[in-house]
């Protein structure tokens, strides 16, 4: 991916000395713990982080390295092609994009959701309609088989397609129908079909950015997919040792992931993104 020399967004925040005393850091094995019970189970995420989280002292300054600070840049950069991709495609609905923002963190951090820590994984909050992600988190998808500048683009795009939800009714409406659902796997389903319209809409974004910018190169997109399917339910399930069982998934399948972003980026059609909700 193209992005060294180009535009970086200033709506972004990295919070690399933040003192919380709830929250210690969470190995490999409680991430993955903690990212089944929020993604794969259902839980409520502000639970399971409490449950996660332990007593710690304050924690002394934190000096990042020169490879988290040039994470941070190329952050930064993805920021403004969203900024600047969605401005535009408002734009030509005779509306005004209001961007999110991102705030990077390590360890955990306050949100309007509750305290944010890696092992939720990358979260948008509705609450202030900011972007969450500790740095560390890029490490552990990684070793989920998710590598490359593009992988970690594509989350990034994702939680910006959380917001769009967010700011279009899409999402308070979702909830609304979850509230009237018969049934946990009813709401288990609607919030599948939320997920997957986000992937959708990273990729409608990587399209229009592409036909604005030329930023992909060889192996980009295979990146992106390879990132959605390490991140799907059954997947998850699987190394889990847990059986895949679609009623529990909330995210949808590897497949599914695959899909929906391949279907937004070839076509760049934000009606190709309807997934019945």
């Amino acid at each position: 991916m193209r992005w060294k020399g180009r535009r970086r967004s200033t709506n972004v925040e990295h919070r690399r000395g933040q003192n919380i005393r709830r929250g210690a850091a969470i190995g490999g094995g409680g991430i993955i713990t903690a990212l089944i019970a929020i993604f794969v189970l259902g839980q409520d995420p502000a639970k399971v982080l409490q449950q996660t989280q332990q007593t710690q002292s304050q924690q002394a300054p934190y000096q990042p390295s020169a490879q988290e600070k040039e994470v941070e840049h190329f952050m930064e950069v993805v920021m403004a092609d969203t900024e600047d991709t969605w401005g535009r495609i408002f734009q030509s609905a005779n509306q005004r994009y209001p961007a999110p923002k991102l705030i990077t963190f390590r360890g955990a951090t306050q949100t309007a959701c509750g305290v944010g820590q890696a092992a939720s994984g990358p979260f948008y909050c509705p609450g202030d309609r900011q972007i969450y992600i500790d740095i560390r988190f890029l490490s552990e998808l990684q070793r989920m088989g998710a590598s490359g500048d593009f992988a970690v683009a594509y989350v990034l795009a994702h939680e910006v397609g959380h917001h769009i939800q967010t700011i279009t009714g899409t999402s308070q409406k979702v909830r609304q129908m979850q509230a009237r659902a018969r049934s946990k796997a009813q709401a288990n389903d609607l919030q599948v079909r939320m997920e997957l319209q986000a992937d959708c809409l990273a990729g409608v974004w990587a399209n229009h950015t592409q036909q604005r910018t030329q930023f992909l190169e060889r192996g980009d997109i295979e990146e992106a997919l390879r990132a959605a399917a390490s991140v799907g339910d059954d997947k998850i399930m699987r190394e889990a040792g847990i059986p895949p069982r679609r009623e529990n998934f909330t995210h949808g399948s590897s497949e599914q992931r695959m899909q929906w972003f391949n279907r937004g980026i070839q076509s760049g059609d934000l009606a190709q993104c309807d997934t019945g909700i």
